[in-house]
Formats: C-alpha cells, sequence, structure tokens
C-alpha cells in the first residue's frame, strides 16, 4: 500500500496532473499522483495489460525506453485500442461513457493520459478568447509565464516542412492569408505548427540523402515518421526520455519523479473525495478513496490537499458521484471543438509542377505540422494519417448522411457526407494524393452541454458520464465558416476534388466543464470546498477560443500548483 498521508493527492496523470505533482513537489512538498489507468515503459509493470505487477513507482530509474518500445506498435488502431480510456486489464472492456448520436469521446487512461496519443500540438490560446470573451476572471498576460515555462519542459518548437504543409502554405498564400510570426496570435493567417517534438536529426533533411537506420543513436530527436496517434515511441532504441514526442509521461513525470518526493499509482481509480464534514454546505477536502483496477481493493489516503487532474469528463463525475455540495456549473459548459473535416485530391500532373513530385505522402512528417488560425472563429490544421485512420475521419461518417443524398452544387465542395462504393474507392485509390485538413471551432460554452450522471446507469465506480453536446447556431456558423476557408485554400493549392464530412460532434478536445470563474475560483480552488482544486482541462473557462489545448492547460496547472503553495503551504 501507498503511505496513508501525503501534503498534495493529485487525481489524474494525463496531461496536466503531472505538472502539478511537479511543482508541488520541486517545492518539496510530498505528492501521491492516483492514475486509473496502467503505467507503460515502467520497469514494475513489464506486462502491464497482462498482470497487476507493482504497487506504485517513487523513482525515475524504474522507466524503460526499451519496455517502452515492447509496448508501444505503430499500428494505429491496435493502439488506440490499448490506450483508450479503460483499465488495464483489457479483457474487462472499455470504461463506458454515453455520447449523444454518431459522434465518440476520444480520451486515453494511462500516464500520459491523452497526451500519449495526441499529436505534439503546443500552440497558445488566441489572446482575445481570455481577455474578450467574457468567461475568464484572469487576463492572458498570466499565462504568459506559464507557458514559457511549460513550453521550455516541453521543447516546443515550429515544426519541420515536408510535402504536405508546402501545399498548405502555398494554397493559404494564394488564397490572400499571411504568414505568422510570434506565438500570441491575434489576426488570421498560417504557419508551422508549435510542437512538443523534438527537431528531426539534420541528417533527414530531405538534402541530405541519408540512407542508414533511423533508431537511436543513428538518429536523434523526430524520425519524421507518423506515430503519435501510436504514442510516438520514435527514435526506436531510445532511452525513455530521449524520446521525440514530449507528451506528459516523457516530459513531466520523469521530472515530477527526479524530486524524490511524488509516488505514482497506476491502475487505481479514485471513486471519493473525502471531506471533514460531508453533507454540509462548506466542507473541506481531506483526502481521496480510490479502487484498485485490478483487485478491485479499497484504500483511502489523506492528505493536506486534492487535485482534480482526471480530465473534463471524468473530474465532473466525480464530484458528481461525491457527496459534495452542489453547484448548478458543475459538468456544464462543456466545450468540444466543434470539428470537421475537408479532403483535397490532386491529379499526379499538377502536384509535380507545384512541389516537384506526383504525390503528397501524407504519412511522410510529423502528424499535425501546419495550421491556420483565425481568432473569433478558430483554426484549421492539416492531417497526416494512415488509410484507414484517414478514412474513418474523412468519409466514414457525416451528419448529412451519404453523400449521393446531398447537392452541393453552391456548395465549394465537390462532395459531402458519407462516402460508400465506388465513390469511396476512387478517392481512396489517391491516398498518396490526398491531404486532409481539420476544422476545429470556437465554440461557446452553454449550460445545456455536458456531464451529469444519473442512478442505476453505473459501472464498478459509480454512475457512468452521461455527455450532452449541441451546438448552437453561432458555433455552427463559425465552423462553416472555416470549411469554407479551408476548400479555398485547398482549392488555390490545386486540389481538383474537395470533400467535406460534416462530421457528427466527436470529443477529441474537452473542456471547462468545471470552468474558472463559475466552479473555482482565480486560483482554480473550488468555491464550495476548501482545499480542493482543479488542475485539468475542466477548469479552462472556454475553449481557448479554437487552439489546441494542451499548452494552456498545462499553463494553467502549473499556475494552480503556485498558488496552492501560496495559499496552504
Amino acid at each position: 500500500m501507498v503511505a496513508s498521508h501525503y501534503d498534495a493527492v493529485v487525481v489524474g496523470a494525463g496531461g496536466d496532473g503531472p505538472v502539478a505533482a511537479w511543482k508541488l513537489a520541486e517545492a518539496g512538498r510530498s505528492v501521491l499522483l492516483v492514475e486509473a489507468g496502467p503505467f507503460y515503459g515502467n520497469e514494475r509493470w513489464p506486462k502491464p495489460n497482462e498482470s497487476p505487477g507493482a504497487e506504485s513507482s517513487s523513482s525515475v530509474d524504474d522507466l524503460s525506453g526499451a519496455l517502452l518500445d515492447e509496448q508501444f506498435t505503430t499500428r494505429e488502431l491496435e493502439m488506440i485500442r490499448k490506450l483508450v480510456f479503460g483499465p488495464a486489464d483489457h479483457e474487462r472492456g472499455f470504461w463506458l461513457r454515453k455520447f449523444p448520436g454518431d459522434g465518440a469521446i476520444l480520451q486515453c487512461a494511462g500516464v500520459g493520459g491523452t497526451t500519449l496519443h495526441y499529436t505534439g500540438c503546443h500552440p497558445r490560446a488566441y489572446p482575445a478568447s481570455v481577455d474578450e470573451q467574457p468567461h475568464w476572471p484572469i487576463d492572458y498576460a498570466d499565462l504568459i509565464p506559464y507557458y514559457q515555462e511549460v513550453e521550455a519542459m516541453c521543447e516546443v518548437t515550429p515544426a519541420p516542412v515536408t510535402a504536405k504543409e508546402e501545399l498548405f502554405f502555398r494554397g493559404a498564400a494564394a488564397a490572400g492569408w499571411d504568414l505568422l510570426d510570434g506565438l500570441n496570435v491575434t489576426e488570421p493567417g498560417y504557419r508551422p505548427q508549435p510542437n512538443a517534438i523534438r527537431q528531426p536529426d539534420p541528417r533527414l533533411h530531405v538534402d541530405a540523402g541519408y540512407g542508414g537506420d533511423f533508431s537511436y543513436p543513428d538518429v536523434e530527436g523526430d524520425t519524421l515518421a507518423l506515430g503519435s496517434i501510436a504514442g510516438h515511441p520514435f527514435p526506436r532504441g531510445a532511452p525513455y526520455e530521449e524520446k521525440a514526442k514530449r507528451a506528459s509521461n516523457i516530459s513531466f513525470v520523469p521530472a515530477a519523479l527526479r524530486t524524490g518526493t511524488v509516488t505514482v499509482r497506476p491502475n487505481a481509480f479514485v471513486t471519493a473525495i473525502e471531506t471533514d464534514s460531508a453533507g454540509i454546505d462548506h466542507p473541506t477536502a481531506t483526502g481521496v478513496r480510490f479502487r484498485d483496477t485490478w483487485s478491485g481493493r479499497v484504500e483511502t489516503v489523506r492528505s493536506e490537499v486534492v487535485v482534480l487532474a482526471a480530465g473534463a469528463i471524468e473530474t465532473p463525475r466525480l464530484w458528481l458521484n461525491a457527496d459534495l455540495p452542489r453547484n448548478e456549473w458543475v459538468g456544464r459548459g462543456m466545450t468540444i471543438h466543434f470539428g470537421d473535416n475537408v479532403m483535397g485530391l490532386w491529379d499526379a500532373a499538377d502536384l509535380e509542377s507545384r512541389i516537384g513530385q506526383d504525390t503528397i505522402d501524407q504519412f511522410q512528417g510529423q502528424d499535425i505540422a501546419a495550421r491556420f488560425d483565425y481568432p473569433g472563429l478558430g483554426m484549421l490544421q492539416t492531417v497526416g494519417t494512415a488509410p484507414g485512420i484517414g478514412a474513418i475521419l474523412g468519409f466514414g461518417s457525416s451528419a448529412s448522411g451519404f453523400a449521393f443524398q446531398n447537392d452541393p452544387a453552391d456548395a465549394p465542395w465537390d462532395t459531402v457526407g458519407r462516402l460508400a462504393g465506388a465513390e469511396l474507392k476512387r478517392l481512396l485509390s489517391g491516398y498518396r494524393r490526398m491531404l486532409q485538413v481539420l476544422v476545429v471551432s470556437d465554440d461557446r460554452p452553454h449550460r445545456r452541454n455536458g456531464v451529469t450522471v444519473a442512478p442505476g446507469i453505473e459501472d464498478e465506480h459509480g454512475p457512468i458520464p452521461l455527455v450532452n453536446y449541441e451546438p448552437s447556431a453561432g458555433d455552427r456558423q463559425r465552423r462553416d465558416r472555416l470549411a469554407e476557408i479551408a476548400a479555398e485554400i485547398l482549392r488555390e493549392a490545386g486540389a481538383t476534388h474537395v470533400h467535406r464530412s460534416d462530421s457528427p460532434p466527436t470529443a477529441l478536445h474537452v473542456h471547462s466543464t468545471m470552468a474558472m470563474g463559475k466552479v473555482v475560483d482565480e486560483a482554480c480552488e473550488a468555491f464550495d470546498v476548501d482545499r480542493l482544486f482543479v488542475a485539468d482541462h475542466s477548469a479552462l473557462a472556454n475553449g481557448v477560443g479554437g487552439a489546441n489545448p494542451t499548452n494552456t492547460g498545462q499553463a494553467l496547472a502549473a499556475r494552480t500548483a503556485e498558488r496552492i503553495l501560496e495559499r496552504y503551504f
């Protein structure tokens, strides 16, 4: 068993929890970092999906790059199944969340959380989303020093350019948009994606003619092979902390363990928040109760503060299932960046004349390496996928039904909707000449959208999350305008066929279900429970304008840890 008392218990070792744990531990506090999923790449769990292994890890010496190489393949569907939200023992199935329609929630369980399969995208929020939308109780300037700290830890740099990015940039420039410079974006334009992925080895430059091995130590840094959705175990053979993608398990978890005061407890699902006086109007958090996902054994740990970092679905679920005061905004106001997909297909001769080669080969380079920002609307970003994932995202589902049911005569795309049969085969046969653009809109918080629970709809950890999402007319208008811009950029880049998916709502980025200013104060301490803090994307006051949220979530978690130290230690 772990110790019975810590200075802080952090619930969730995903993208943000390890940041808070690291900051608290750097100040000398003892921290228990509790994670529902397994710990990959740790020698104390050599077979994390087959047997319980050890109970906890407190040493950076437990981390193993070789073990991570064994456990992370490059097969995307296999890795999604391995990492998606569920227990280490896959024989028991996923943990159920109910989501409306054909959409889905794509989140991971395990140390590193959803950063295990995120694409490394680390832009900052749009300043206008903090300073000009009426949601945040703090200024954008307050976040900047924490952005800088996170970006240094994650080694954030502009993504390298391969054919797919060059084509997108040429299309954006031809459409009249400007190349952006700087990290605090206030105007529309295009730029390389700021990614938390190490730069490629210089010998991999297209002009270097490298013909050697692509594993460590022959090459260091990014190998330019798609792999982020599969956990990005590159370069193969590298020590644990030398992996190129700086997911939280590679960046913040080792730093936290190195302090000597952090214990990571995986395979532990927190089911209750302990308080000094349950049921009263304003209790004080005193610890947590968790359930071992292998044995079912229940333990209680006490602490001076409790930090919730289980994500924007599980954090409100935990509150709602605990005996805590009611707050009408717990679980409410969810934003998911209401997304869509627009695909372009080129003729080989046109590509040859534009970029000097007759294929785009989206499988080369980083998964998402080019972006278009439009504060007030959201963003676009190129996506490189293997054919199967690309087909699912671009052609596999649609809110408009099948493409043959729609007449896009007055639209800027040639087809819209779900594809099947001969048309699907025709487009997929051009996979090497295809480019996908992901539309990510600045959807706004609405109280009707969010997480609830209901007695009787339960798993072994209590009532499951029931998620509701219905975009507003404004959300749809912003997404439609971004899709039109995406089609224009692809046309200007020479695409001969443009297809819009009109995707159903799918929760890739989930935020603002425990929003700062509504559920937690400016230090992210709960208004209704003393010593209970939130340090994950649920505390974001909105969807940060449509920018990828990981950088902002981690920056806010770092800020929250400093506020905890100021208030209670």
